[in-house]
């Protein structure tokens, strides 16, 4: 929590800025914790812990723009920080599109509303911590000759955020993370040493799954053994909901306001016109409850509002801050999106993959790149060929390559199993005639 004694600092530090010859400013303070337990085979073999509290002041000073941040959060050392940075922020080039958004688009209702912050978090005993990344280990140590080592990792995290903007906003936020995660490395054919790993997140200790998360991380590492490739060609593509989402950010970057105004978006010129297939709808609901990126403003205090994203695939928004829609000479939206939503489709992601005749079943995406001017891409992979609704052969160091509205115009059917701790809830995915090929 932000303390009523930094409130108090912020709230004087914004009026020395004013003072000081600031025309404008906004102060961002974020405090918050983070803690980690790591664990290989059965020992003990990291821990972490750390807290930060730190203050980010934006200046607008006679049309110049300046950022700054420091962890000074002793009066007198503040005041003479920001006197610097005003006057650093004088030799800078002017640029008048710099403005804090206009106070109409501010969020005025009530804080802490989308219950995005476990109240108990602070009485979670270390001695709790460190038996759920133990039982990771726990339940598949000794199992199997083959494995060459697990670990399983503990975490969470909680964060705070005040802002006060001088033409009137001032808000708070508060979130909790809690996450469990496994790898298993296990001796292949030769040389091969696969690897697999498993992970559940939540913002409620309750939520958070506990158990068997490594035992998937054994069985996927175990389907992994006599991994090969196959021949190159087009094919139908499933990738799972722990992949999907990787498929959406490039597109999504895409529709940001810096992206367009710098002129390194393929979606440049879009905004109405169809740029998918119509099986694609997409909406930012940025109020869901206990849900990961739920929030009622974005960084700059704008309030969020629910907005289609894509509807039946036509692309119906752009991402464009106050900044950049000043530059675009274009409205602004919102900074960023929150909670992306899909419209589901009536299969899950086991019945999608009985009724393939032959294709491949994307299980990881392993590096690669996507080109932010025209969308060409190219990732690696590695998954399983199916053959009838079944998976035959594991697969890797093969790459999927293509344009990525002319991967989304080739997708054939959305799944109902978003993963739902994410703040993008993409299901799994089926499109037709993807180009595989060998690296």
């Amino acid at each position: 929590m932000i303390s009523a004694e930094h409130k108090v600092l912020t709230q004087e530090a914004m009026q020395f800025a004013l003072d000081s010859g600031a025309d404008s400013a906004r102060i961002t303070v974020n405090s918050g914790s983070i803690s980690s337990f790591e664990y290989r085979d059965k020992n003990l073999d990291r821990l972490q812990q750390a807290s930060e509290n730190r203050l980010e002041i934006e200046l607008f000073v006679d049309e110049r723009y300046g950022s700054y941040s420091t962890n000074r959060m002793e009066k007198t050392s503040l005041f003479k920080f920001i006197s610097s940075a005003i006057e650093s922020t004088r030799y800078l080039d002017k640029d008048p599109m710099r403005t804090l958004p206009d106070p109409s688009r501010y969020y005025r209702g009530e804080m802490f509303t989308l219950d995005t912050c476990d109240k108990s978090f602070d009485t979670v005993a270390v001695d709790t911590k460190l038996a759920l990344a133990r039982n990771i280990i726990d339940e598949i140590y000794g199992i199997d000759d083959r494995i060459i080592s697990i670990t399983s990792e503990y975490s969470d995290g909680d964060s705070f955020t005040y802002i006060l903007a001088s033409n009137g906003f001032e808000g708070e936020t508060a979130h909790s993370s809690y996450s469990l995660y496994s790898t298993v490395a296990m001796k292949g054919d030769d040389d091969a040493r696969p690897s697999s790993s498993w992970c559940e997140s939540a913002l409620y200790l309750d939520n958070l799954v506990k158990d068997n998360i490594g035992k998937k991380a054994y069985r996927q590492t175990l389907q992994k053994l006599g991994q090969s490739k196959i021949d190159s060609g087009k094919y139908m593509m499933l990738i799972d909901n722990r992949q999907s989402g990787l498929l959406l950010t490039p597109l999504l970057s895409a529709m940001y306001g810096g992206a367009l105004q710098q002129k390194s978006s393929f979606l440049i010129d879009k905004l109405n016109e169809k740029i998918v297939s119509d099986k694609v709808s997409i909406i930012d609901d940025p109020h869901i409850k206990r849900a990961f990126g739920a929030r009622m403003f974005d960084g700059e205090g704008v309030a969020t509002v629910k907005r289609n994203i894509i509807e039946r695939g036509v692309l119906k928004t752009y991402f464009i801050d106050t900044y950049n829609a000043a530059k675009l000479n274009v409205p602004p939206t919102v900074s960023s999106p929150s909670v992306v939503n899909f419209d589901l489709g009536t299969r899950s992601h086991e019945q999608i993959l009985a009724s393939m005749d032959r294709g491949i079943w994307v299980t990881g995406l392993n590096g690669g790149n996507s080109n932010s001017n025209t969308g060409d891409f190219s990732f690696g992979i590695e998954g399983f060929l199916i053959e009838k609704g079944e998976p035959t052969k594991p697969i890797n160091e093969m790459n999927i390559t293509g344009n990525l509205l002319s991967l989304w115009n080739n997708l054939l059917e959305t799944g109902n199993d978003p993963k739902p701790a994410s703040s993008r809830r993409v299901p799994s995915l089926l499109f037709n005639d993807v180009d595989f090929s060998g690296t």
